[in-house]
């Protein structure tokens, strides 16, 4: 997250010309101690607060798009219209100003008061009845398998779009919904405070009629029944059903690996605990060259923590992002002190260190295991659902089981720029499709394009990635990693499946929207 943002650029109150905005062009200016952007469509002109609401991202560096603006740094997406985050990861939406034209000249006055969604889209379902398959009247109700991204997106949705009806998210986590990437990033590395990290306060789901069920697996989902079960016993009925129970850590199979200082970093409470163990001097092992791995060992480096790294990969990444990058990450771990051991492998964990296949030891205070995860699929698989690889759902995230829909890490869907079926363990893609999978609950009928998009920090260093590609045959290059300004385009066959950019946010929103036009070549 950013600090308050500085006043800049113009004084918006004193006005500015018409003609210095071009159709498509935006300026950030200032009213008083507020940084405000003034964009330009046909003849419409629109003020709203420059910053973005997930992270401070300076939206003036960012696209318009139609009548929306997207942020150059996690590629939120809001309405110039009304403010509206429209697109995850943000939530909260941006304030509108109010504009008078006068001479030729845009002044702009104070804030407006916030406005509600499109009307035209919203559905109000308070007391809503549906049946049940012997016509039987039963009150509405939604029920949320998983509190993570998805869920957490979902459920918020719903209540924006106005649905009324009964909400429950079973979440078999002890928190609330939380912002799971900075728990491997800033969060780790004591840069951002506790309160940051929930997506909403407690309050909230209180507030929103949300009945916020922590702690709460689910034992069976009796889908002609249209039931779910607790491991509790405690049994809810529903009219729609998402799946959203996202992946769980995979787990090290060496002796040692169940030793109390041997961890994974997939949860809040995770997190906790690795903060609880560090200390002065620490040293850890990083069993894994994944974002995860690496991101932790960027973060521990910062708390002063020595850092070895050991995986059976030959550089890191490459397999995502190629070796030009997989070189540089690398390059940039080694400068601040991170010890590679790559194409080893562990076979023993102990108290007080670890043993690698070559017969030599590393000596660790506490051990972080990072091999990738694994979609939890077995209450689909249970109930009877198309399951390969992930859940199976259509071009509206719905399942096999009409009514029911998956999200998230668990979800397969049909990819229109690859022709693949993805599943992609990204926090973005699980928001955004649980935003889509709620409007479609409520017969929305939108189908799901989003393009997939991640990021990764590393030290002072920002990797962006949208698309997605599997393999590629070439990879083209412009800049210098660096140089901190380089963008990689991977191709097949002449066509661009993905782009990976350093510190060109604006070049990676492009790419995003050319992906999303299915331009040939782009």
């Amino acid at each position: 997250m950013s600090d308050a943002p500085q006043s800049t650029g113009p004084d918006l109150t004193a006005g500015i010309a018409e003609e210095t905005l071009t159709d498509g062009s935006m300026v950030v200016g200032h009213v008083g101690q507020s940084p405000v952007l003034v964009a330009r469509r046909g003849n419409e002109f629109f003020a709203i607060d420059s910053t973005c609401t997930h992270y401070g991202g300076p939206l003036g560096e960012g696209l318009l798009v139609g009548d929306t603006v997207r942020c150059p740094w996690h590629h939120a997406c809001f309405s110039l219209r009304t403010g509206e985050a429209l697109h995850a990861p943000a939530i909260n939406p941006i304030q509108c100003w109010r504009i008078e034209r006068a001479n030729g000249r845009l002044h702009v006055r104070e804030k407006l008061k916030a406005a509600a969604p499109d009307a035209a889209r919203r559905q109000s379902t308070t007391g809503a009845q549906a049946t049940d398959g012997a016509g039987a009247a039963r009150s509405e109700r939604i029920v949320i398998i998983g509190g993570g991204a998805a869920g957490f997106a979902a459920a918020e949705m719903l209540r924006r779009e106005g649905y009324g009806g009964a909400l429950t998210i079973l979440s078999a986590d002890a928190d609330p919904p939380y912002d799971r990437p900075n728990l491997s990033k800033d969060y780790l590395a004591g840069a951002a405070p506790e309160e940051w990290i929930p997506l909403r306060p407690k309050e909230f789901y209180a507030d929103e009629g949300i009945e916020l069920e922590l702690g709460t697996t689910v034992a069976a989902l009796d889908l002609a029944g249209h039931r779910v079960t607790s491991a509790k016993g405690h049994p809810i009925a529903f009219t729609k059903l998402l799946i959203a129970t996202g992946a769980e850590p995979v787990r090290l199979r060496v002796p040692g690996a169940d030793l109390p200082h041997v961890r994974t970093l997939r949860s809040f409470a995770d997190c906790r605990q690795i903060i609880g163990r560090l200390k002065s001097g620490s040293r850890a092992v990083i069993v894994g060259a994944s974002f995860i791995g690496l991101e932790g060992a960027a973060a521990l480096r910062q708390r002063g923590v020595e850092v070895h790294v050991v995986a059976p990969d030959e550089l890191p990444f490459a397999r995502t992002l190629g070796p030009v990058l997989g070189n540089f990450i690398r390059s940039l771990h080694e400068a601040h002190g991170v010890v590679f051991h790559l194409r080893h492998q562990v076979h023993g964990i102990d108290e007080r260190g670890v043993q690698l296949d070559d017969g030599s030891r590393l000596e660790a205070d506490f051990v972080l295991v990072g091999i990738g995860v694994r979609p939890r699929l077995e209450l689909a698989e249970k109930a009877g659902l198309s399951v390969e690889q992930g859940i199976l759902v259509n071009e509206y995230l719905e399942t096999s089981a009409p009514g029911v829909f998956a999200a998230g890490d668990v979800a397969r869907w049909p990819d229109r720029l690859s022709g693949e079926r993805l599943r992609i363990e990204h926090w973005v893609v699980a928001e955004r499709q649980g935003q889509t999978a709620a409007r479609n609950m409520l017969g929305r009928r939108e189908r799901f394009a989003a393009v997939p998009f991640f990021w990764t920090q590393q030290y002072d260093v920002r990797v962006d990635y949208v698309g997605h590609a599997s393999d590629w045959d070439r990879i083209d290059q412009d800049g210098e990693p660096e140089a901190r300004d380089a963008a990689f385009r991977f191709l097949k066959n002449g066509r661009t499946l993905a782009v990976s950019t350093i510190f060109r946010g604006r070049a990676s929103l492009e790419a995003e929207l050319a992906m999303e036009r299915h331009r040939p070549g782009a």
